[in-house]
């Protein structure tokens, strides 16, 4: 059986602090084309966006559409998905944006004393699956997602991420 098509991942770098990290878009790449093999969810013919930013922005979009003037790591935005059948020259399907901070990000590997590109990877994993449905509101939601990501997190390599926190 062919894997799904992954979705059309445009890696946009809007700020000067990920020039250190000149592999950060092939692993933003990568880490999305994996979960996108993993999930249960119509990602061909899709897009999506992310962008590398700093925490001066993100604490502005976490501001503006969330109501919390302090920066975060990762932010997810799902788009409105049609309601009709997609017809022939339709544009790709746009599943969301995500917002990625390099401060945050950057202090969390260092404090967790994981290598960046690891947790650079659950992050973009996290905002692909909020982007596809996934949530961590409710317990059982967070132990699902949870338990998603380590298993394409394991995919690439990785260890889980959630192995030293208490829950």
């Amino acid at each position: 059986m062919a894997l799904p098509a992954p979705p059309q991942t445009e890696v946009l770098i809007v700020s000067e602090c990920w020039a250190n990290e000149a592999d950060a878009e092939a692993i933003v790449h990568r880490a999305i084309e994996t979960a996108a093999s993993m999930v249960e969810a119509d990602t061909g013919d899709a897009e999506l966006a992310v962008m590398l930013t700093d925490d001066s922005g993100i604490r502005t979009l976490n501001k503006n559409w969330r109501g919390q003037d302090k920066p975060t790591n990762v932010l997810s935005f799902p788009a409105l998905q049609p309601t009709g059948k997609p017809s022939p020259g339709d544009a790709p399907r746009m599943l969301g944006d995500i917002a990625i901070a390099y401060e945050t990000a950057r202090r969390e590997a260092d404090d967790e004393q994981k290598p960046f590109d690891h947790h650079l990877s659950h992050l973009a994993v996290h905002g692909f699956l909020h982007l596809v449905g996934y949530d961590h509101e409710k317990d059982g939601e967070a132990e699902a997602m949870e338990n998603l990501e380590r298993e394409i997190l394991g995919l690439l390599g990785i260890p889980d991420p959630y192995a030293d926190q208490d829950r």
